[in-house]
């Protein structure tokens, strides 16, 4: 890794760039403004957003080293968590305490990660391998060739609330709540006014409470699934409600997110990019690089966030304790001194696994491997039946700078 003498920045040249403006997400004009703060103030920072002042990250090695100091730059719930949104002034008003273990410092973050990380290792990852394919032949073979329809509702949506619903042994016939409950949860647009804070406070606690039955039924009649690991645990058994709520909402908008809006990526990014959707379908060998391809080119999480612990000019600027940093995931993905033309999907693209779509360190996704096994099925699947998605129209993206995706994209299959 670098050291911090190498990741010095020069004084910014420019002047403070707000890229947390739900505008540039849902008009998709973001790419500018972050090749801007790359070139010219890769850390940056922001006195004024509708999130309060931050610092803003854009470049990859500096988010890389943050990542790597926990103990200077924290995840903690209770300094703001990990997304922009995060504020301790809003959280004691509201008493909205939603801890979880990304959002929790070592030694806590390390027993509850240690509890869950089983769940998705190699050999259970496996073990999915084979009911995931099954939906995903199901539902493919039921969609029609030559009629538009909305890929986010009828693929993406469908394919990782399935997934959810599975991982959580939830109830199959009500497994939408987990769609819902999720977009509630990653919405940090809801964060800003009063009104919508006590929306998605209420849809929280209806989650918690489902959730709650699920675990006593769970004391009664153990299973393999997250909620009976979870039990089980010695670090998590004993969890106040607000955590069991918060572990809840890492994992469903984690599990959900991160694979839904990379699967529509995947409709509608090659669409823009045709020679190298030509290229995959020549070659499905290529489809496990297609695969961290495009989870570099969404970046379905734009950004997490951390706050600084003491004061240090390790960067060149003084970062103050108590300041919020936002590491720009999307940008890094894209920054030019790592990924050459870091704009284009290539599906050949010899450094595609060095994305930071699943962050680094401690807290890199603990669902990573399933995430890839779902769109590596999803495309290994289209590829057996020879099957194209030709979008037909614009997608209607998501409003916000946190979760980076789309809300739907008409499109008709043909076969190729």
């Amino acid at each position: 890794m670098a050291t911090a003498a190498d990741l010095t920045v020069k004084p910014a040249e420019i002047d403070p760039i707000d890229v947390s403006r739900k505008e540039l997400y849902v008009e998709d004009t973001w790419r500018e403004p972050f090749r801007q703060l790359r070139q010219h103030a890769p850390i940056q920072w922001v006195p004024e957003s509708d999130f309060g002042p931050y610092w803003s990250v854009t470049t990859y090695k500096p988010i890389q080293h943050i990542e790597a100091l926990p103990k200077l730059f924290s995840s903690s719930w209770d300094k703001g968590g990990i997304a922009i949104s995060g504020d301790p002034e809003l959280l004691e008003k509201w008493n909205m305490k939603e801890p979880m273990f990304i959002a929790q410092d070592p030694p806590h973050h390390t027993g509850q990660r240690r509890a869950v990380a089983p769940s998705f290792g190699p050999s259970e990852v496996a073990e999915m391998k084979a009911e995931v394919q099954g939906r995903t032949a199901e539902l493919l073979d039921s969609l029609p060739i030559g009629e538009t329809f909305d890929w986010v509702q009828k693929v993406s949506i469908e394919l990782t609330t399935g997934m959810l619903a599975k991982l959580f042994d939830f109830p199959w016939e009500e497994r939408h709540k987990l769609t819902e409950w999720s977009d509630y949860g990653g919405d940090v647009e809801m964060i800003k006014d009063d009104v919508t804070i006590e929306k998605r406070l209420a849809k929280m606690q209806e989650m918690g409470m489902a959730f709650a039955a699920l675990w006593q039924e769970r004391i009664a009649n153990p299973g393999k699934d997250l909620v009976s690991v979870m039990l089980q645990a010695e670090s998590m058994k004993d969890m106040p409600p607000e955590e069991f709520i918060g572990n809840l909402i890492l994992l469903i908008v984690g599990g959900n997110d991160t694979t839904r809006n990379s699967m529509s990526a995947y409709a509608y990014g090659l669409s823009q990019y045709p020679e190298e959707r030509a290229k995959l379908e020549a070659d499905p060998s290529l489809i496990p690089n297609a695969v961290q391809e495009i989870l570099r080119w969404q970046t379905p999480l734009a950004h997490m966030r951390r706050t600084v612990v003491e004061d240090t000019d390790m960067f060149g600027p003084q970062m103050k304790a108590g300041d919020k940093v936002v590491l720009w995931y999307l940008s890094a993905n894209r920054d030019e001194d790592i990924f050459e033309d870091g704009e284009a999907i290539k599906v050949d693209r010899h450094n595609a696994r060095r994305h930071l779509s699943f962050g680094y360190g401690i807290h890199r996704c603990v669902g990573a491997r399933v995430a890839e096994l779902q769109l590596h099925t999803l495309l290994e699947e289209m590829a057996k039946r020879r099957l194209r998605v030709n979008v037909v129209g614009e997608p209607v993206r998501v409003p916000a700078c946190f979760v980076h995706g789309y809300k739907s994209l008409p499109v008709q299959l043909s076969h190729y």
